[in-house]
């Protein structure tokens, strides 16, 4: 049972039904830990020890698992939040967007208010031109 999470390996090999061999390995020094022959309660006791390991090996990965899935969710998490975020600025400029065609409407609407005012201004200075003339006239044809 060899795995990059456990520290030891340990190879079994039955001798006979009595006993058992057994060598374990380290893999963090490269070198074999200890060696012996075990007796059917003794096996039992290494089995029992590598079950140990399995359990914890299995855990491990298990977290592994999760911690990935976590990791993937939080990620996602993350582009979520990245876009509510631009979604949020992209909405504020289209407000002031708004707020900027209607004060342009509203300036349009005032442009062309003042371009008639400045034609009945002008319209009025014409007229009074002519009232001025006339009367003027009026005058002289009445002198004379």
């Amino acid at each position: 049972m060899k795995s990059h999470l456990l520290r030891e390996q340990m190879t079994v090999e039955c001798v006979d039904t009595n006993s058992v061999m057994y060598t374990v390995f380290d893999f963090n020094h490269s070198r074999r830990v200890e060696e012996g022959e075990h007796t059917r309660q003794q096996t039992a006791t290494v089995c029992n020890r590598l079950k140990q390991t399995t359990t914890r090996c299995k855990t491990l990965q298990d977290t592994a698992a999760h911690c990935s899935t976590v990791l993937h969710t939080a990620t996602r998490c993350n582009t979520l939040q990245h876009t509510a975020t631009h979604c949020n600025a992209l909405q504020h400029t289209a407000t002031h967007c708004n707020t900027l065609q209607h004060t342009a409407s509203h300036c349009n609407t005032l442009q062309r208010t003042a371009t008639h005012c400045n034609t009945l201004q002008h319209t009025a200075s014409h007229c009074n031109t002519l009232h001025h003339t006339a009367s003027q006239q009026h005058l002289k044809d009445t002198a004379t």
